[in-house]
């Protein structure tokens, strides 16, 4: 019997060219930087033919296709074919990233997982899909998509929410723990405000991120009333 489009494997494309994009495998989808491909990864490091994932009954498989710079998974690079898992994070060269998702039917749109994992209540303003990195405000989507050091920062805001977070803390999690040492003060403070910009364009009426002087940041998400 065939899958609805809500129940297919979905891939949601992360750092690179084509960040925010969403695709659904319905049987196969060859990634590489061919016109050809079923993705197209514009960056000369991706093999024309780089990578395929495949629908079987045991699940969807990711093949490295004799790429010239390697396909990983979770960082183990793909040298045989393997089965992929809810959550996955795939890597075509040093180009592109993706998250699998195993269904877009994994979460109704009406409830959102947390970073740990818990659910979240119905009827909040806003709401976040850490595994597909989908935003919603007052139930309209975000699109396009915030860029990855935004969702980040949102979503330790998020799976605290009510809670005051440190800048430190912030700054631990937006970026690695190489880059954070060099990140000022500066640089915060212009990714809070490009963030509070994205959340007013779709919200102008409420400040979701709140600055408490001497602490840090907490979220303020209120029921819709």
């Amino acid at each position: 019997m065939a899958l609805k489009s809500d129940e297919l494997p979905t891939l949601v494309a992360q750092e690179g060219p084509l960040q925010g994009q969403r695709w659904m495998i319905k049987d196969n989808a060859v990634i590489g930087r061919g016109m050809e491909c079923d993705i197209v990864i514009p960056d000369r490091q991706v093999s024309r033919f780089h990578a395929r994932f495949s629908n079987t009954p045991e699940g969807t498989l990711l093949e490295d296709l004799a790429s010239k710079n390697g396909t990983h998974r979770n960082g183990a690079q793909v040298v045989e074919p393997v089965l992929l898992q809810d959550g996955d994070v795939i890597q075509i060269a040093l180009a592109q990233s993706f998250l699998y998702v195993s269904s877009d039917a994994t979460l109704p749109l009406e409830s959102v997982v947390t970073h740990t994992g818990s659910l979240e209540v119905e009827g909040l303003r806003l709401k976040l899909d850490v595994r597909s990195h989908r935003l919603w405000v007052l139930g309209e989507e975000m699109d396009p998509p915030l860029s990855v050091a935004q969702f980040h920062l949102l979503e330790l805001l998020y799976d605290r929410q009510g809670k005051v977070v440190s800048r430190d803390e912030l700054v631990e999690y937006v970026w690695s723990e190489d880059e954070a040492v060099g990140v000022s003060e500066q640089a915060l403070d212009a990714l809070i405000r490009r963030l509070r910009d994205r959340l007013a364009a779709l919200d102008p009426n409420h400040n979701y991120i709140v600055t408490i002087r001497g602490h840090g940041l907490r979220l303020d998400n209120p029921p819709i009333d």
